[in-house]
């Protein structure tokens, strides 16, 4: 399975093939000016394709001064991405009531989407927030048709406001504005039907609450295939270029747990059976009760 991860460094964009390694040194291809969406596209995926007449920079380990990564895939302007996902698809949440096809919200553009170690924005008035660990697939609409076309996928943390939903099930669109966590790597290959990890919420530098989760294809209630070719035969998602994020659904969370969140918290999702790992601090944004 390959893994690719875009960096800016020193002015410029790259990226990497292969799972970053903590005190291993990276090596870069660079981007000229392609979007690396697009070149993922292009080439199929395949790795000789992806760096054929790009010449490497090595950073040395410990040398990463001026490194950042990027959302996987992102494009040029935060209002070319579409974030957005699928609720109640597992198998732990399926009652009498579940429709055919699930409800999908939408949760921001571009701007949304947080790397790991950057703070995800709660709305002031927000009733009960939860974190949810979900695979995000990852698509760009095609050049001619604007149809969004899979690229892979990757993981994150799809921060909702619950007890907003719980209060008010009409107000799912409210309650999924929040900030969204994102992995910078972009796994390829088809989503991965069996994904495990655990949750750890640290209140001042103390963990109050840690929980497993599963997710991945096999814990779907729903085909994904078949739910997702239901969200993207609507025209208006069809656009040359856009990129969109899908969150797929998740778990049980510590809301479920029992646990309440409050400002401050940092929240680690750790998807062990992946090596990925997403730590976000939460920020209570001004607004109504604030």
């Amino acid at each position: 399975m390959m893994v690719l991860t875009e960096y800016d460094y020193e002015g410029r964009s790259y990226f990497a093939v292969g799972a970053a390694r903590s005190g291993a040194a990276l090596r870069l291809y660079p981007l000229f000016e392609e979007q690396l969406a697009v070149l993922v596209r292009e080439s199929g995926g395949d790795a000789a394709a992806l760096t054929a007449g790009r010449e490497p920079v090595d950073v040395p380990a410990g040398e990463s001064a001026g490194l950042r990564p990027r959302v996987p895939c992102f494009p040029g302007h935060p209002g070319d991405a579409l974030v957005g996902g699928f609720m109640m698809t597992h198998n732990v949440k399926v009652d009498e009531t579940t429709p055919d096809q699930p409800t999908w919200f939408f949760k921001g553009l571009g701007d949304t989407l947080r790397l790991p170690g950057e703070p995800l924005d709660v709305p002031g008035g927000a009733l009960a927030v939860c974190e949810e660990a979900e695979v995000v697939l990852v698509y760009v609409g095609d050049e001619e048709t604007g149809r969004p076309r899979y690229l892979g996928y990757t993981f994150g943390n799809d921060l909702t406001d619950i007890g907003r939903f719980k209060a008010h099930n009409g107000h799912l669109s409210y309650a999924k504005l929040c900030s969204a966590g994102i992995s910078p790597a972009l796994h390829l290959g088809p989503p991965p039907a069996l994904v495990t990890g655990e949750t750890t919420i640290e209140r001042d530098g103390t963990p109050v609450w840690k929980g497993t989760f599963t997710t991945g294809t096999d814990a779907l209630y729903y085909d994904l295939d078949t739910i997702t070719a239901g969200l993207f035969v609507h025209e208006a998602l069809h656009r040359p270029g856009r990129v969109h994020y899908v969150y797929i659904g998740a778990d049980r969370s510590s809301f479920h747990g029992g646990h309440t969140m409050l400002d401050g918290d940092r929240v680690t999702l750790d998807f062990r059976s992946h090596g990925v790992t997403l730590t976000h601090p939460l920020v209570w944004t001004a607004g109504p009760g604030r």
